[in-house]
């Protein structure tokens, strides 16, 4: 007999960049490293900002396109393989989590949800950084920009990580600060959270079933949405 769907595991997915982790230091440093090592200029940070959020080639693609016609002559893949020989070694030189993230994933652990992280990135990147911050263990499931077929804003990304961390989607709740996130959580049929602290503009909230201003409404946010 199948347990009532109020009986099963209460799951929080969260998003990287811009909603645990304010990496736009590190990103824009091997933005800016990748495009001088081409012979261009390089870019200010927060001109990055608005080209996170997509996965590592979608912003080496912007970052080409950002330097225009002296950059046509350039291989996309072997500028994105670039890219990712810089930034993986370097990920966390400058990135920190957000204020409040540690407290608010033990929060909820203590109040019996499970946690994953659904993001863009490769899961072996991903891995790496949340290791490198100390969160090793936390999560019961990773899923990368490579993992599945698809990635976000595709649902298919977001249903692959709730199933890895045996989750389903009437009980689990995704946090994120990109339209990417939201319209997974859409697709998915899962309530989502819109993180305003992170990187994406604020018509990025619509869709969304809540939105928070930090990391450490989250917990409450989260209640809200499930209750035990």
């Amino acid at each position: 007999m199948p347990m009532p769907t109020e009986t099963l595991p209460r799951l929080a997915v969260f998003d990287m960049d811009g909603t645990l982790l304010d990496s736009l230091p590190d990103l824009a440093a091997s933005a800016d490293r990748l495009l001088t090592g081409y012979g261009l200029p390089g870019i200010a940070p927060d001109l990055v900002r608005a080209m996170v959020g997509d996965g590592v080639a979608a912003l080496v693609r912007r970052l080409l396109d950002h330097a225009g016609p002296a950059a046509a002559h350039i291989d996309a893949q072997q500028a994105v393989a670039r890219y990712m020989a810089d930034y993986t070694p370097r990920s966390t030189e400058q990135s920190r989590l957000f204020p409040g993230t540690d407290h608010a994933l033990e929060t909820l652990r203590a109040r019996g949800w499970r946690l994953a992280v659904c993001t863009n990135k490769p899961v072996a990147a991903a891995r790496r950084i949340i290791d490198a911050l100390g969160l090793e263990g936390v999560f019961d499931a990773i899923g990368g920009g490579d993992s599945f077929p698809a990635r976000k804003p595709d649902p298919i990304h977001l249903l692959g990580t709730i199933r890895q961390a045996h989750g389903t989607p009437p009980r689990a709740v995704m946090v994120g600060d990109h339209h990417n996130d939201i319209a997974a959580a859409e697709g998915a049929g899962v309530r989502a959270i819109f993180a305003r602290w992170g990187y994406g503009r604020p018509d990025m909230e619509a869709g969304a079933t809540a939105g928070g201003d930090s990391m450490t409404e989250i917990p409450h946010l989260a209640d809200q949405l499930l209750p035990a």
